[in-house]
């Protein structure tokens, strides 16, 4: 059986991949950056840790296991030059990649090229893990509002534009007036940033979709507890995700959450 070796930044993602993986009897290993993983959350389970000073460390570590698969996943902040110590073979790739004005996606798939030109074959984990994508219409008890549904319709109309740049997976419609496109700084601020910008009329809801020109194998829409906390304190209706291609990290508790303060998750599908 292959060894799949999980390099995993910040967050549950790596963790969700990894053990629904192992249930199906895959032998996965994770790859933790030092001194920045939660040891908790990967308690019994296989760790190696690694350091992003040295691309040709991580290259040898994973051949000394034998890992020949590899998955991406989880959140790593752009190491800068000044920060880390990196050594010759990583400072080269840093300054051609790393530390330019490419966008995200353009990032992760150069990095995945950088190990497939080094013999490792990257594993698209969403062909081994459908079950972990919200694939029913409707997830909650709440349904979206005549006024939520209308708000999607005008969202998605800006979405066709905005998700072709590779800038971000969030928007906030209300009153079908889009009130912010989420760029660096990620869905939860935007949450919060535009709650200050919501007038009178409906609630206003968060879209979340993947980007026309994303990578689909590294860079996955998710929305979590954290997510359904923001929308009850800055008072959303809720929030429409696309079928198919988002996670939703801690469903259950998610989905429990939602219902206990009356927020529909429901999804869509992106044309």
């Amino acid at each position: 059986m292959s060894k799949i070796g999980i390099i995993s930044g910040g967050g549950k993602l790596p963790v969700l991949i990894g053990r629904n993986l192992l249930k199906k009897n895959y032998d996965v290993t994770f790859f933790v950056i030092k001194d920045t993983f939660n040891k908790k959350i990967y308690s019994n389970l296989k760790t190696i840790e690694i350091e992003l000073n040295s691309i040709k460390k991580i290259f040898n570590i994973l051949e000394e296991n034998k890992i020949n698969k590899i998955i991406l996943a989880g959140n790593i902040a752009r190491p800068s030059l000044k920060d880390v110590n990196f050594d010759f073979e990583t400072i080269k790739f840093a300054k051609k990649l790393l530390l330019n004005k490419k966008g995200d996606n353009e990032l992760l798939i150069a990095i995945t090229k950088l190990f497939q030109d080094k013999g490792f074959q990257y594993l698209d984990w969403k062909d081994y893990c459908p079950e972990l994508f919200s694939n029913n219409n409707k997830l909650t008890i709440k349904i979206p509002s005549t006024e939520a549904n209308l708000n999607l319709s005008k969202g998605l109309k800006i979405f066709k534009n905005y998700g072709n740049l590779d800038i971000g997976q969030s928007l906030i419609v209300q009153n079908e007036i889009v009130l912010g496109l989420e760029a660096a700084e990620g869905t939860d601020k935007l949450i919060i940033r535009c709650h200050e910008l919501k007038k009178k009329g409906d609630k206003g809801i968060l879209i979340k979709a993947s980007k026309y020109n994303q990578s689909n194998i590294l860079d996955i829409p998710t929305i979590g507890a954290q997510t359904l906390q923001l929308l009850i304190n800055n008072d959303y209706e809720g929030v429409f995700i696309e079928k198919n291609n988002c996670l939703i990290i801690d469903k259950d508790e998610t989905i429990s959450l939602a219902n206990s303060a009356n927020l529909f998750i429901s999804t869509f599908e992106k044309n």
